[in-house]
């Protein structure tokens, strides 16, 4: 793992109190796509699967994760928000399970960081995913983040 990415899972792990409870951890990253993982137990609901709580909080921390490790790469120190997000929870989650997140189709890093270059502020919708054993969506989330220039 690469120190941008270890670096983001101790963030996560010291900053965000839910992150910690969740005992999630960062499986890959490639540049363009960002892997968080977390096991059922201690996100469990009553009925013995995946809470969703834990679903679209792991889905949002993938996403905001996707953007905070592209920003260091284009070593840029922003803020990043989540403006809004649909979730679909389709089928229970009975085993530990892992966020996917990627830019959205239409999506581009290069207009992002110009849009950033050029405003101060930018603009992203990025797809997270949550896969069942055999591929198909237990759970997405669809979601624009915003990054506001530090000064």
């Amino acid at each position: 793992m690469s120190d941008a990415v270890s670096d983001l899972e101790r963030l996560l792990l010291a900053q965000i109190p839910l992150a910690r409870a969740m005992e999630l951890r960062i499986r890959d990253y490639d540049g363009d796509h960002l892997a968080i993982a977390a096991p059922l137990a201690p996100n469990i609901n009553d009925k013995g699967c995946a809470f969703g709580g834990s679903l679209v909080s792991l889905l949002t921390l993938a996403g905001w994760g996707l953007i905070v490790l592209k920003l260091r790469e284009l070593d840029r120190a922003c803020d990043v928000y989540v403006q809004d997000s649909a979730v679909r929870y389709l089928a229970p989650v009975w085993d530990d399970f892992t966020a996917q997140a990627r830019l959205a189709p239409g999506e581009s890093w290069e207009t992002f960081a110009a849009a950033l270059a050029a405003r101060g502020r930018a603009r992203l919708s990025v797809d997270c995913r949550v896969a069942l054993a055999d591929g198909a969506d237990a759970c997405t989330l669809q979601a624009r983040f915003v990054a506001i220039a530090k000064a």
